[in-house]
């Protein structure tokens, strides 16, 4: 009967937009007779492998999860270690919390874990997972990611949208001084998410699709944010094969279905938009990556036959990379800055006095802004964007520490915990921007205390596109404005919560109201 209430408040806690029946709990008691099948082969060789909690029959370690799994399997590693093994479902999962078993995954045996663990939603997404981040390691994934790497994240190609991200925050601030004519209230997380998405459809796509391509339709933002949701969402048909159909009946399944059909018919349109523009949407020297991919696939000069599934994967993938994931790495660093006044005020003195008279903040004066750029890199490493980053899959045997890692073991990289530890950063569950002063620790993936955009192979190849946003438009949003709490509200009570995903955002809406700043 324990179990039973264990299972029940388990599901509870993991879905809550669709509470899940008992047929569940009651499929899982079905199973238990199974157990008895399962006994292990006495003649086999003991594997020497990593501590684990106890588990329950099924569900294994499920439990254990929470409704903050970064957070609940932190606190489950101090017990039993930098390598932890657990089952999750059917899933053996290894969680990784030091730097120096990252190290070990990522870099000195990284050819063992460059596979990613298999997810309906990714397969759903992403065309069966032909994107780069989701792609088995192989042929293709080798190409395309050569092919996004060159012509779109590399540091020219970056540079060559500096006019794509002028335009879209200049565009930004003139509704926010709109706003502050009025001392309006505004929603943080949504105007990044909106420039966000703005600026990469733009680079990628040739221009913008604000409101989709008819009346009524969701914006691109809004599906790349409803799929980075969902890919993160608990599903019955990765950790119990058997048990599919139960996302069904949790609503996972359909909302899942048109989320991709709502992309899957946008993708197709603008494709054919495209085709048919003749370029129309390039300037010259400034060509999108669509318009790269295409003209790529008509020169035939690449090494792979792309699909139409296989573009829009691709596509796919820039914009759930570079839309939510961006916005939310904002979201945060705005929260953290308004709930210490005196930090707020210290990066906007340094941005205003770098920038001077001058009637716009520059990219070029980024370079100068040093405090800045550790307001940003302690946000990273307070709030990492993805704590588990993408979670990897042992292709063979391997020896860790010492101990055995089955293949097929599922690894999670708790780069969360890592940035928190504190034993490698002092005062870690504070926002201490000053820790970067002169501190040559870098997100670049040649520190494994701070791995915010994962590091090796693997790592996220779209860090320098995403950075340059996020350091100009946070640099935007200083110049120009002061900000404050809605009346009535306190720094103290500013609610700094989160919310769980594939990205982690906060809980509850960041809400500011702009004053502009007269110099």
């Amino acid at each position: 009967m324990a179990l039973v209430q264990l299972l029940q408040q388990w599901c509870q806690e993991l879905n809550k937009t669709t509470p899940l029946t008992t047929l569940f709990v009651y499929s899982l008691l079905l199973l238990f007779p199974l157990l008895f099948l399962l006994k292990l082969n006495s003649g086999r060789t003991k594997l020497n492998l990593p501590p684990s909690p106890p588990k329950l029959p099924i569900i294994g370690h499920l439990h254990r999860l929470g409704t903050l799994p970064h957070r609940s399997l932190r606190a489950l590693a101090t017990e039993y270690g930098p390598l932890m093994l657990l089952q999750l479902g059917h899933v053996p999962t290894l969680v990784v919390t030091s730097p120096e078993m990252a190290k070990e995954i990522m870099k000195t045996q990284d050819t063992v874990f460059l596979n990613r663990s298999k997810s309906w939603a990714a397969d759903t997404f992403f065309y069966g997972s032909k994107d780069i981040g989701f792609s088995p390691h192989g042929e293709y994934w080798r190409i395309v990611r050569k092919v996004c790497v060159s012509e779109f994240w590399i540091l020219n190609k970056v540079h060559s949208f500096k006019f794509v991200r002028e335009e879209e925050v200049r565009e930004m601030i003139e509704k926010i001084t709109s706003a502050s004519i009025d001392r309006a209230t505004v929603n943080i997380g949504d105007l990044m998410v909106k420039i966000t998405s703005n600026i990469i459809s733009r680079c990628v796509l040739g221009r913008k699709y604000e409101q989709g391509l008819e009346d009524g339709k969701r914006s691109f933002g809004e599906l790349s944010k409803t799929s980075m949701q969902l890919v993160g969402s608990f599903c019955f048909r990765d950790t119990f094969p058997s048990l599919g159909w139960m996302d069904v009946l949790t609503g996972l399944a359909k909302r899942m279905k048109e989320t991709f059909e709502g992309f899957d018919e946008f993708l197709d349109q603008v494709i054919e938009e495209h085709r048919n523009s003749q370029g129309k949407y390039d300037q010259p020297d400034r060509e999108c990556f669509m318009g790269t991919l295409l003209r790529l696939q008509r020169e035939g000069t690449l090494e792979i036959n792309l699909t139409q599934n296989d573009t829009k994967a691709i596509l796919q993938d820039m914009f759930v990379g570079g839309t939510d994931t961006i916005a939310t790495v904002m979201e945060w660093a705005m929260a953290e800055l308004v709930k210490q006044p005196t930090l707020l005020k210290k990066a906007q003195e340094e941005i205003r006095r770098v920038v001077g008279k001058k009637c716009k903040v520059g990219e070029e004066d980024i370079n100068q802004m040093d405090y800045l750029k550790c307001v940003i890199k302690e946000s990273l490493r307070l709030h990492a964007p993805a704590p588990f980053l993408n979670p990897r899959e042992s292709s063979t045997s391997v020896k860790l520490a010492g101990y055995d890692i089955p293949p097929k073991t599922r690894v999670f990289i708790n780069a969360w915990a890592i940035q928190r530890d504190p034993k490698l950063w002092d005062k870690p569950e504070e926002f201490v921007p000053e820790r970067f002063v002169n501190n040559p620790i870098d997100f670049k993936g040649h520190d494994f205390q701070f791995i915010p955009f994962g590091a090796g192979k693997r790592g996220c190849p779209g860090t320098l596109f995403g950075v340059t946003e996020v350091e100009y438009v946070l640099a935007n949003l200083l110049y120009w404005f002061n900000w404050e709490l809605p009346s009535g509200a306190s720094k103290e009570d500013l609610d700094m919560s989160e919310a769980y995903g594939l990205v982690v955002h906060k809980k509850t809406p960041l809400q500011l109201v702009p004053v502009l700043h007269s110099s």
